[in-house]
C-alpha cells in the first residue's frame, strides 16, 4: 500500500511540477529564515547558563515612578541592609566598573591589560569559575589585591601559575591572589582581572551614592516577589525615613522626588534579553520576538500555498478519489496518502534548509558578530516539529476536502458545482495577501523611521572632533589636560581644544537630583570647558555663553537643556537667573543661559536634562576629567591623526594604547543596531513577497487552466483578448484588494506599537498603504495576467472538439 502511494505521490509531482518546484523552494525559505531566528534566539538565551548557581542567582533594577524609567545602580548602604534585613537574602556583589584598561608591570614586563572588572568580596561566590592557581577565600579583601584570568597571567607572567606574584600599576603593589579559567559559555561577565571598587564606603552618607550594580543570591525556596516587598518596606523607605528628616519632606515625597520607588528582581540567565535596565548592554527582547515571528509567518505563507495549490488541483485528483471510494478506500487511508504526500515535500524542503542553513550560517555570523555553530539539538527538535506542524497543517486541510468528495458525484464529474473548495481557496489567499501587505507597510515605515532618525538634526555638529580617552590614572587628572591643551595646539592640523563630560556616542552617565526650592528633577552633569558648547556647534537658545572673564561664570554660573526647562514646568526666559542645587554639591548655580538639547546616547533615547558647568571650581568633577577634545583640520586628517598617535603615545601615555574616536563615527554606531532591523526586515519582506508571489501565480496557473474550455467558447463568440484577461483576473484582484484593506488597521497597531519604543519617531504615514495597495494590485495583475494572456491562446478546437 505505502509503495502503491509513493508511486502515485511522485506521478502527481511531475504532473504538477510547477506547484512542487514552489512548494519546496518556498518552504525551504521559510525553514532557512525560521533556523537562523532561532539559533539567534537560542543563542541569546544561553547566556549565563553555564553557572551552577543561576537559579538562586537575580539582579537588581530600580523603578522610579514619576520619570516612568527604570535603571541598574544602588548604593553601597541598601545593597547591605538588604542583607542584614532580608532573611530571603543570602548575600550580594557589587560592581562600578567593567571594560576597565590598565598597564600593568610584573617582574617579567610591562603591558595594556584590557576588559577588567572591578567586583566586592563576594563575586566567586556568584560566578565560581574553574581555580587555577591560589585560592577564592579572601581574594578580593583587601586593598591591593587582584585576580588574574588564564589569558591575563600569560599575557603578563607567560604562566598561569602565578598566585604570590606581584604586579604594579597606578604606583602601586597588587597581590595576585588567584588564577581562573573563564567560562568557553556564552556569558556577558568575563573578566580578564578583577579588583576591589575603591572607597566602597557603607557608613549613612553615602545611602545616595548610586555607582553600582547588584546581583542578589536568594537562599533556597525564596520567593523573588516577596524579597522585593521587603527592599521597598526595609530598605527604600527606611532610607527615605533617614533622608526626609534632613530635607523636610515626607517619606512618600522623598521617594517620589529622589526615588527609587520600587524594584525588579531578574533571574541572572534572564538579565541578557528579559531584563529592564542592564549594566552588561541594553536588553532587546521585543526585536528578537518581532524577527522570530516574521520568520514564522514566512512558513506559514508557505503552508498556505500547500493548502491553496492542494485545494486547487481537486479537479485533477477528483476522479482519482472516485475510483478509489468506488473500490472500497476508506476516508482515513486517502487522508494518510495525502499526508504522506505532503510529508515527503516537507522533509525534502526541511533537508533543503539544514543545507542552505549551513551555507549561510558564517553570513549570519558576521551579520551579528557571532559564532555559533549548528550543534545544539534544540535546532534540529524544533525545526522538525515546525516541519511537522506544516505537514499536518498544509495537509490535512486539502486531504480532508479531497476525501470528503462523494465518489457517486466525482465519476459524474458533477464535484467542480461544491463552492466549498473555492471559498476555502480564497480565504486562505486573502490570509496571504494580508500578510505580505503588512510586510510592505512596515518594510516602508521601519525605512523611513530609520531614515529619520539618521537625519535628524542631532543639535551638535560632531564632524572633524577627535576624542582622546586618558587612559594613565592622574591624581590632578585636570592639570593634565589643561598642560595638553596648550601643548597639543602647536600640532599641525589641530585647529581647537576643548573638555565636556556629557559627550555624545560615548555612553558615560553622571547624574544627581537638581533642587529647586520644593520640587527637585534628576539630570546629568556636564562639566566642561567654557567653550566646549561652542566648540560643538550647539546652539544657544537664550541667555548667554559662559565667559572665562566673568569671575561668576567660573565659580557658580551655569547653562541647562531645554529639556532641563521642559522637566521644571519652565519657560526659557523664566529659567534665567534661578539657584539650582545639583545634588552632588553645597554650590547653587544660577542658570545664565538656555541651550537647545542635543543627543548624547541615541537617537531612540529622549534627550535628559542636563547642567554645563565649568569643570575646575566645582570640587570633585575637576577629578573626573576624562578626555581631551580636538577639532582637526578636514584636509590633512589622516597626517594630524598620525602626528596626535606618535605625540601621545611619546609624549603623553607611554604604553597605553592610543584610545581615540570621532564623535560624528561614534554616534553613527548607535544607528547599526537599527539600520541590523531594516536589513533583516527588508531581506524577510523579500522572502515573503517572493514566496506569495509564486504561491499566486501556481495558483491562478492551476484556476485558469480549469477556465480553458470557458475562455474558448467566449472568444468563439467574440471576446476580445483584453476582455478575457479581465474577466480572469478580477477575481484575484478582488481578493488583493480586500486583503490589503483588512490589513490596514492591523499594520496601523502593531507598527504604532513598535514606533511607541522611539522617542523620537515619524509620524504615521497615509502613503505606506497606498502603496502596499497599489503594488499588490499591480503585481496580482501581472502575476496573473501572464497566464491569463497564454489562455487567450488556446487551441479552441481542442476543447470545443466535444460540444
Amino acid at each position: 500500500m505505502i509503495k502503491n502511494w509513493l508511486k502515485i505521490a511522485f506521478i502527481n509531482y511531475k504532473k504538477n511540477w510547477l506547484s512542487t518546484i514552489i512548494n519546496l523552494f518556498g518552504l525551504t525559505i521559510g525553514l532557512t529564515g525560521f533556523m537562523l531566528i532561532l539559533m539567534h534566539w537560542n543563542d541569546e538565551e544561553s547566556f549565563e547558563k553555564w553557572n551552577p548557581k543561576k537559579d538562586d542567582i537575580v539582579y537588581f533594577q530600580t523603578y522610579h515612578k514619576p520619570e516612568n524609567n527604570y535603571g541598574n545602580n544602588i548604593s553601597v548602604p541598601m545593597a547591605k541592609r538588604a542583607k542584614e534585613v532580608i532573611p530571603g537574602i543570602e548575600d550580594f556583589v557589587l560592581f562600578n566598573g567593567s571594560g576597565i584598561g590598565l598597564k600593568m608591570t610584573t617582574k617579567v614586563k610591562t603591558v595594556f591589560q584590557k576588559d577588567g572588572m572591578t567586583a566586592s568580596d563576594s563575586f566567586f561566590k556568584f560566578f565560581p569559575f574553574k581555580l587555577v592557581s591560589g585560592s577564592y577565600k579572601d581574594a578580593l579583601k583587601g586593598e591591593s589585591v587582584i585576580v588574574l584570568s588564564t589569558d591575563a597571567a600569560k599575557n603578563l607572567f607567560g604562566k598561569t601559575n602565578v598566585a604570590g606574584e606581584s604586579v604594579k600599576f597606578d604606583n602601586k603593589n597588587y597581590v595576585v591572589t588567584a588564577v581562573y579559567e573563564l567560562p568557553k559559555e556564552n556569558s556577558q561577565i568575563k573578566p580578564e582581572f578583577i579588583i576591589k571598587p575603591e572607597q566602597m564606603k557603607d557608613d549613612e552618607k553615602w545611602w545616595g551614592n548610586f555607582n553600582y550594580a547588584c546581583f542578589f543570591m536568594l537562599k533556597p525556596g525564596t520567593d523573588p516577589d516577596v524579597v522585593r516587598q521587603k527592599l521597598l518596606k526595609d530598605v527604600f523607605e527606611y532610607r527615605a525615613k533617614l533622608e526626609s528628616k534632613e530635607t523636610g519632606v515626607t517619606v512618600q515625597q522623598y521617594l517620589d522626588l529622589y526615588g527609587p520607588t520600587d524594584s525588579v528582581l531578574t533571574p541572572l540567565d534572564k538579565i541578557k534579553l528579559h531584563a529592564k535596565a542592564s549594566w552588561f548592554g541594553p536588553p532587546d527582547f521585543k526585536t528578537l520576538l518581532i524577527l522570530f515571528t516574521l520568520s514564522v509567518l514566512i512558513v506559514i505563507l508557505s503552508a498556505i500555498n500547500f493548502i491553496n495549490l492542494k485545494t486547487a488541483q481537486a479537479s485533477q485528483r477528483a476522479k482519482e478519489i472516485g475510483v478509489r471510494k468506488a473500490i472500497g478506500s476508506t476516508k482515513s487511508s486517502l487522508v494518510l496518502q495525502f499526508l504522506l504526500e505532503t510529508f515527503l515535500i516537507c522533509m525534502a524542503s526541511y533537508l533543503l534548509s539544514l543545507a542552505l542553513t549551513e551555507l549561510l550560517l558564517p553570513s549570519f555570523n558576521k551579520f551579528y558578530d557571532k559564532q555559533m555553530v549548528m550543534n545544539d539539538w534544540h535546532i534540529y527538535f524544533y525545526s522538525f516539529v515546525m516541519v511537522i506542524m506544516v505537514t499536518l497543517i498544509s495537509g490535512l486541510i486539502p486531504a480532508t476536502y479531497l476525501a470528503n468528495f462523494k465518489a457517486i458525484e466525482t465519476l459524474k464529474g458533477n464535484f467542480a458545482r461544491s463552492k466549498h473548495g473555492v471559498w476555502l481557496r480564497n480565504g486562505i489567499l486573502t490570509l496571504q495577501l494580508i500578510i505580505s501587505s503588512f510586510f510592505i507597510i512596515g518594510g516602508l515605515i521601519v525605512n523611513q523611521q530609520v531614515k529619520y532618525m539618521m537625519n535628524k538634526d542631532l543639535g551638535y555638529n560632531g564632524k572633524q572632533i577627535m576624542m582622546i580617552n586618558f587612559s594613565e590614572n592622574n591624581p590632578k587628572p585636570w592639570l593634565k589636560y589643561e598642560r595638553l591643551k596648550t601643548e597639543m595646539r602647536k600640532i599641525k592640523g589641530v585647529t581647537d581644544i576643548s573638555y565636556g563630560e556629557a559627550v555624545p556616542g560615548s555612553g558615560r552617565y553622571s547624574s544627581s537630583n537638581m533642587d529647586y526650592k520644593d520640587k527637585s528633577i534628576q539630570g546629568q552633569h556636564g562639566s566642561m570647558d567654557f567653550n566646549y558648547l561652542k566648540f560643538i556647534n550647539a546652539k544657544l537658545k537664550t541667555g548667554r555663553w559662559l565667559d572665562p572673564n566673568l569671575s561668576s561664570d567660573t565659580i557658580n554660573n551655569a547653562l541647562v537643556n531645554e529639556a532641563f526647562v521642559r522637566k521644571f514646568g519652565w519657560k526659557d526666559e523664566d529659567a534665567l537667573k534661578k539657584e539650582i542645587k545639583p545634588g552632588f554639591d553645597s554650590i547653587k548655580y544660577k542658570i545664565v543661559g538656555v541651550v537647545k538639547d542635543f543627543n548624547i546616547f541615541n537617537p531612540r533615547s529622549s534627550v535628559d536634562p542636563i547642567i554645563f558647568f565649568h569643570y575646575r571650581e566645582t570640587g570633585w568633577k575637576r577629578f573626573n576629567v576624562y578626555n581631551i577634545q580636538l577639532k582637526i583640520d578636514p584636509n590633512d586628517i589622516d597626517g594630524t591623526v598620525k602626528r596626535l598617535k606618535t605625540y601621545w603615545q611619546n609624549n603623553v601615555e607611554q604604553g597605553y594604547p592610543f584610545d581615540y574616536y570621532f564623535l560624528d563615527q561614534k554616534f553613527a554606531k548607535t544607528f547599526e543596531k537599527y539600520q541590523k532591523q531594516q536589513t533583516l526586515f527588508t531581506i524577510l519582506n523579500a522572502m515573503v513577497l517572493m514566496v506569495a508571489l509564486l504561491g499566486l501565480f501556481a495558483l491562478s496557473s492551476l484556476m485558469i487552466e480549469q477556465k480553458l474550455k470557458d475562455v474558448a467558447i467566449r472568444k468563439t463568440i467574440g471576446a476580445s483578448d483584453g476582455t478575457l484577461i479581465l474577466g480572469l483576473t478580477k477575481q484575484f484582484l478582488w481578493i488583493t484588494f480586500t486583503a490589503v484593506v483588512i490589513s490596514i488597521p492591523i499594520s496601523y497597531y502593531l507598527i504604532n506599537e513598535w514606533l511607541k519604543d522611539f522617542a523620537y519617531r515619524i509620524d504615521m504615514p497615509v502613503w505606506p498603504f497606498i502603496f502596499s495597495l497599489v503594488v499588490l494590485l499591480l503585481l496580482t495583475f501581472c502575476v496573473v495576467s501572464i497566464k491569463a494572456y497564454q489562455a487567450t491562446k488556446v487551441n479552441l478546437v481542442k476543447y470545443l472538439k466535444y460540444e
